[in-house]
């Protein structure tokens, strides 16, 4: 029996799907010349936040893609509450927007690649799992890990590259 060739390619899961977007959106912050770190939160199988790495254009070190998520999802839900939500993150959270996943109740993260310098899911820290904490995160990481860490070595070795033409 032949295969058709949409047989041959398996459809990209939900998950899948959504951390495309997240890519898409990181895309977005190195195109404002931030890291490109993208984030998305789903609530009903419905997008109510799109967001990315805003540090440089803002001036702002609290502009990470996930708080800035978190900000559009709890407006968008008109409640800090966001347990019925997941979250989609290129890049492993660090403690700060670990400890905002909690303390926003988000049902669930995904995220791509890991991050073995500041990341606090897994690679340093525990966060969103620490069973002393109010609430627990449930995890799903390398979704799209290739693609989302491949995005984030082009982006630093542009970077160095960069800095030693100016030097």
């Amino acid at each position: 029996m032949i295969k058709s060739i949409s047989e041959s390619f398996p459809k990209p899961t939900a998950d899948e799907k959504f951390m495309q977007m997240a890519i898409e959106q990181a895309k977005i912050a190195e195109d404002n010349g931030d890291v490109p770190i993208g984030a998305i939160i789903i609530h009903n199988n419905q997008i109510i936040a799109k967001a990315y790495n805003q540090r440089e254009q803002l001036q702002d070190p609290t502009a990470h893609a996930e708080i800035v998520a978190l900000t559009q999802a709890a407006a968008a839900l008109e409640s800090w509450r966001l347990n019925d939500c997941t979250i989609y993150v290129t890049l492993e959270p660090c403690t700060m927007c670990a400890g905002a996943l909690v303390l926003a109740r988000i049902a669930r993260l995904v995220y791509g690649c890991d991050d073995a310098k500041t990341g606090a899911i897994k690679s340093l820290y525990n966060i969103v799992s620490d069973s002393r904490l109010n609430h627990q995160v449930e995890i799903t990481s390398g979704v799209l890990k290739e693609e989302c860490g491949s995005q984030l070595q082009q982006f630093f070795s542009r970077r160095r590259k960069e800095n030693k033409k100016v030097l």
